[in-house]
């Protein structure tokens, strides 16, 4: 046998098993996501509050109500993650599902304004807990949707190339936004975020009920995969999704854990201390 005919040999090989390996991580996934459907709570509405809880407050207060039902987020992480959902919808429909880079510095001073936005609403809110704590103004939960919103598009634009970067093997450079048209598009998608959450319309209930709970676990399993790819130092390899399966597969899992974790400690301060954690 010639030395090409081994390396063939041994290339074809290899890719079977990463064939297998790839079939096996989508059969485990499926079986996983199978598990979690089965699991109680049954209601998907109440599986969207359990995961919610480990990542939001939930207090009614500062909720927004369709009909009967608080949503499984409050105001501001309603505006958060389902910001961020808006925020990479648009950039992938800009055709950015790949984009490596960060956006331009130009466009770093806006994010910066929407942060502190979301931070100086936030810090005004949480001070009506404490009473004689002076506050900026009267808080509310439009004011807690809107900057929650743009916090979410600040996460968009910079979590999908983070991702990226992480995940996939060198490409050509490709910012996740390139011109003030982009950032526009953007705007845009978190207006509309903002105005379905805001009419509080009953037939929204469960589409915004399960988009925010599924966009809780997506984010913290990316970073979970992230890690992972990371620590296992197989960051800036991937060129095909199969090439990543079992990542996903642990990233999504522990992300999984990690929630129900956070959601068990947090009723356990909630209750020590008296206050919402």
């Amino acid at each position: 046998m010639q030395p090409s005919d081994s390396f063939t040999a041994e290339s074809d090989t290899q890719q079977a098993h990463g064939s297998r390996r790839g079939a096996a991580a989508i059969v485990a996934a499926l079986l996983a996501l199978l598990a979690i459907f089965s699991l109680p709570p049954h209601d998907p509405l109440d599986k969207a509050d359990r995961y919610a809880y480990a990542v939001c407050h939930r207090i009614p207060s500062h909720s927004f109500f369709i009909g009967e039902r608080q949503l499984p987020l409050c105001a501001r992480c309603s505006g958060t993650y389902l910001g961020a959902l808006a925020g990479i919808a648009v950039l992938l429909a800009l055709g950015r599902g790949r984009a490596n880079r960060f956006p331009a510095p130009k466009f770093l001073v806006v994010f910066g304004i929407f942060m502190a936005a979301w931070a100086i609403d936030g810090t005004n809110s949480y001070a009506s807990f404490f009473p004689g704590l002076p506050q900026l103004y009267e808080p509310n939960n439009l004011l807690r949707l809107a900057t929650g919103v743009l916090e979410g598009l600040v996460i968009a634009a910079f979590v999908l190339p983070l991702f990226n970067m992480t995940a996939w093997a060198a490409t050509a450079a490709q910012p996740a936004i390139v011109r003030w048209r982009d950032l526009g598009w953007m705007l845009l998608g978190g207006a509309a975020v903002f105005g379905l959450v805001a009419s509080e319309w009953e037939p929204l209930l469960y589409p915004l009920a399960l988009l925010s709970g599924a966009m809780v676990v997506l984010l913290v399993g990316a970073i979970c995969v992230m890690l992972l790819l990371m620590i296992a130092r197989r960051d800036g390899q991937a060129r095909r999704w199969r090439a990543i399966a079992f990542p996903l597969l642990a990233g999504f899992g522990v992300a999984l854990a990690g929630l129900a974790a956070i959601g068990f400690f947090r009723d356990l301060l909630t209750t020590w201390f008296g206050l919402p954690f």
